[in-house]
């Protein structure tokens, strides 16, 4: 018996022992296999050539959907605004407090609107609407939309108008930009629907049409047909040719001094027998024509700063094309300002100069003075800033069309073509302002019958120029998206530039009504710039406000200084502590440019000319 349970206890060993070395053995084999697999070299599969080929091919094709879809939408993203309902739907699907909200607001309107009605038709006198206009839509201020029933049909529009931007905004989880860009389509798409666009419902329009016996509709329509032919054959607008550059707007005489790839650098004839020292150094914007600085003769800027005794140089823009594509923010940088102030301390060596730039022109005149001053350089006596923008997170209603998705789409579409045209930029600008720019033309033009009437501005505004592909990217994304200029995250040379380093004198002009680059968005220029800043606020808009020559009629002007160590004040505070002044702002700006700068003198020697103002590149088409 123990024998037995010997035996039986061997048996039991050796069968562990057996078990044991299998799954030693086993793990040896998986150690083996684990240390083969990690001296296995695996290739980067994107270096696969058919899969380098296919991937391209992948990218091919959505960048030629985007690019094609973008032709049916005018630029803008479906996805974005797709992305901006879901979220708005889906939190308010969720929010039972808001549904009924809304359902009470659509009730009380309606209950308004009813009583309204009795009062207009039982009252003999005058009756209080039930909702005024806002301050800004004058669409509804004549007397005939007081009459009924166009009382009830405006004020039935203005309630709707008014429940939907209750219904767009304060939902509950909803983004702010998701939110801002749902009540802005709304907006649009209820403009299209508004009483005044319409000869039926609109009084005055068919007050017109019985007055004419129907002759301004048969203007209307013909001005129509005009569009749409211009349209088609994408031709300037009409009246344009009544203001050529060289001849009746951009006539101050000069010489174009210095020329590269992509601007001409224009040195203006002295008007005063003595002039400052200091030369000036005007940057416009690269989205349009340098000669909104120089239209007609009675309101050019640059003979009022010749007419003070300043030696003027101006920077015009090569409209870029195709080929361009690839010319970027730096590119901009060391062509538009660096290569032009090596040229102005050619012509005039050893004095300073006072920098001014123009909308995007300041904000690529600031992105170039932080950076010589980064890098221990000093060429300026000043910087003036008209329209500019170096803090991008409140842009206005701009950034409703700027995040990633709207980003991607917009550069498939300037991929196809290598630009972005001056049409598909002027189309989001109409759409920001569709009150003014779109339907008051249909209201104006085709129903009443009224012919424009072309002026400088106007026809500067309609000579529009392109964007390269890859700088309007940067500029778009490095600025606008990701606001790299102000976070200290803006590299030039590989290192990065910051605003704070610019110490001279800055004077700053914000516009009251401007829409490009809102004033309270100018105005923080307070919170990044270390030294003197002078700030204005003068009526009007982007274009119209900066154009405000002394004379001009109806244009006034707010302006304070703030030294380096003062305290902040806020915007709001700042309009209401600061007084109203009459008049234009550029005897303001001319007092203060005076202040810096030197004795007065001979005036310099135009250089050797290459072409005469005003060159070659405004003509570019």
């Amino acid at each position: 018996m123990t024998k037995k349970r010997t035996a039986d206890s061997g048996a039991g060993s050796s069968v562990t022992s057996g078990a044991a070395a299998k799954a030693a053995s086993k793990l040896e084999k998986i150690a083996k296999i684990s240390r083969r697999l990690a001296a296995l070299h695996v290739p980067d599969l994107d270096h696969v050539p058919e899969l380098k080929q296919s991937a391209a091919v992948a990218e091919y094709l959505d960048r030629a959907s985007h690019a094609t879809l973008s032709k049916v939408t005018g630029g803008v993203s479906p996805t974005a605004l797709g992305g901006a309902y879901l979220d708005w739907l889906v939190h308010l699907s969720t929010s039972p407090g808001k549904q009924v909200e809304l359902t009470q607001k659509a009730f009380r309107k309606w209950l308004r609107l009813s009583r309204y009605a009795m009062r207009c038709a039982t009252s003999d006198s005058d009756t209080a609407p039930c909702l005024e206009p806002l301050e800004q839509d004058k669409r509804f201020a004549g007397d005939a939309w007081q009459k009924w029933p166009y009382n009830l049909i405006y004020q039935s529009f203005l309630l709707n108008q008014q429940w939907w931007h209750n219904a767009t905004t304060g939902v509950r989880g909803v983004t702010k930009q998701h939110e801002n860009a749902l009540e802005f389509t709304s907006r649009q798409v209820l403009d299209m629907f508004s009483p005044s666009n319409y000869l039926l419902t609109n009084p005055e329009a068919l007050a017109k049409t019985r007055e004419e016996g129907g002759q301004n509709l048969i203007r209307g329509f013909n001005a129509w047909l005009e569009d749409m032919e211009h349209a088609r054959l994408d031709a300037p607008v009409a009246g344009i040719e009544a203001y050529r550059p060289g001849q009746e707007v951009a006539t101050t005489p000069g010489k174009v001094v210095f020329r590269n790839r992509l601007i001409e650098l224009i040195q203006y004839e002295p008007t005063t027998e003595k002039v400052r020292p200091e030369p000036i150094l005007m940057v416009p914007a690269w989205i349009m024509k340098y000669y909104i600085l120089d239209l007609s003769p009675e309101n050019s800027l640059v003979r009022f700063l010749l007419s003070q005794g300043y030696t003027v140089f101006m920077v015009s823009w090569h409209n870029p094309d195709a080929e361009d594509r690839n010319l970027g923010m730096d590119d901009y940088r060391q062509m538009g300002v660096m290569e032009a102030i090596d040229a102005i301390n050619t012509i005039i060596p050893g004095e300073k100069i006072h920098g001014v730039g123009y909308c995007l022109g300041g904000t690529l005149l600031s992105i170039a003075a932080a950076t010589i001053a980064r890098d221990d350089g000093d060429p300026f006596a000043s910087l003036s800033f008209f329209a500019s923008q170096i803090d991008f997170t409140e842009p206005g209603e701009l950034q409703l069309f700027i995040n990633e998705s709207q980003l991607a789409f917009l550069e498939d579409m300037m991929w196809e073509q290598g630009y972005l045209d001056i049409n598909q930029m002027t189309g989001a600008f109409q759409t920001i302002r569709s009150a003014d720019l779109i339907w008051s033309k249909v209201l104006h033009s085709y129903l009443m019958g009224e012919p424009a009437n072309m002026f400088d501005l106007m026809a500067w505004n309609a000579d529009g120029t392109r964007m390269p592909f890859r700088m309007h990217s940067e500029y778009l994304r490095s600025l606008y998206l990701d606001n790299d200029l102000t976070e200290g995250h803006f590299k030039v040379d590989g290192r990065p530039i910051s605003v704070t380093d610019i110490h001279v004198p800055v004077f700053s002009v914000g516009t009251v009504k401007d829409h490009v680059a809102p004033w309270h968005s100018v105005y923080k220029m307070h919170l990044y710039l270390d030294t003197e800043l002078t700030f204005v606020l003068t009526s009007g808009g982007h274009n119209a406000g900066i154009v405000s020559e002394p004379g001009h009629r109806h244009r006034s002007y707010q302006v304070a200084t703030t030294r380096h160590d003062d305290h902040y004040v806020d915007p709001e505070t700042w309009a209401a502590n600061t007084p109203v002044k009459d008049g234009s702002w550029w005897l303001e700006w001319s007092d203060w440019l005076g202040e810096r700068s030197g004795v007065p003198g001979p005036p310099p020697v135009l250089a050797n000319a290459l072409a005469d103002a005003p060159g070659t590149y405004v003509f570019e088409k």
